[in-house]
């Protein structure tokens, strides 16, 4: 999920014209983007969407942004969009473990009541200054959370923290990094509101592919494919990485733990490393399936 292109959930026009595109994910948005006197309308233009969208052929990932749980819109969002076709569910405002298991709990009603077997993920909002401080509590709170996900718009305004302050942003897109590495949790990068700024974009994207983040949101296409430029590995990535592979191998089969590849020492850190690399590169068809064997 290198790139996720926002769509207003009151703008149905659009959606048929993500799912064409190129970003990887499309997230419907049900929150910021649409106005209180449109809120229900959007939920319906939503659900109407998700009743009909066949899954195994647009091949996107689709996530539906909801309502603050603090909100009256958040469990008639829920009600509307979960269901099959429903991929992750992005959570906004969230401020607690807590706020995730009680979401988790009003996600696992209406599974039951819907027959659904395969339980809805979670994308978390990280964007207020509590949610950073307990991020790792909040990315374990329920095995259903896929990910946590920065917000600068939210964390950064009503501080007055300047959001072109490299610094600043470099120092929490580490802490929402880490927090998320010691949930177990994939960590995504926040949207860039320039649009007219693509060398802005670019340099705030590459830090976080740097910084171990699998993507960064997108609110225009034109960032899209700055995004799946960014988040894709390499060729000579992808060359260390499948030598690292086979490498590893035969280690494993020689019962050795740590051994040179390319000049380089690798262990059990790098290897899983490696394994990523070239795991995504066969997701994005980089590779073929037998590349490493």
């Amino acid at each position: 999920m290198r790139s996720k292109l926002f769509v207003p959930g009151s703008r149905p026009e659009l959606f048929a014209k993500a799912l064409a595109g190129d970003a990887d994910a499309i997230s419907i948005d049900l929150e910021d983007a649409v106005e209180e006197s449109r809120k229900t309308e959007a939920r319906t233009l939503v659900a109407e969407f998700l009743h009909g969208r066949q899954r195994s052929v647009d091949g996107k990932v689709i996530i539906v942004r909801v309502n603050a749980l603090t909100t009256p819109h958040f469990e008639p969002d829920l009600d509307a969009i979960v269901g099959p076709s429903l991929d992750l569910l992005n959570l906004s405002m969230v401020e607690s473990a807590e706020d995730v298991r009680v979401a988790s709990a009003s996600l696992a009603d209406l599974e039951r009541d819907r027959g659904l077997a395969e339980p809805v993920r979670l994308l978390v909002n990280i964007e207020t200054p509590r949610a950073l401080r307990f991020a790792a509590e909040i990315g374990k709170a329920d095995p259903r959370v896929a990910g946590l996900q920065l917000g600068f718009g939210d964390l950064f305004e009503p501080l007055g923290i300047d959001r072109s302050d490299a610094a600043a942003v470099q120092q929490v897109q580490l802490s929402l990094r880490l927090a998320a590495g010691e949930a177990g949790v994939f960590a995504y990068d926040s949207a860039y509101a320039n649009v007219k700024d693509p060398d802005g974009y670019r340099r705030e994207a590459d830090v976080a592919r740097r910084l171990g983040f699998i993507g960064k949101s997108c609110i225009h296409p034109t960032q899209v494919p700055l995004a799946n430029d960014v988040f894709r590995p390499t060729d000579r990535e992808i060359a260390h990485a499948l030598r690292v592979v086979a490498a590893t191998r035969e280690a494993t089969k020689a019962g050795v733990g740590a051994y040179m590849v390319d000049g380089r020492m690798v262990d059990a850190p790098f290897a899983r490393r490696a394994e990523d690399v070239v795991a995504l590169a066969r997701r994005l068809g980089l590779i073929a399936p037998e590349a490493d064997t």
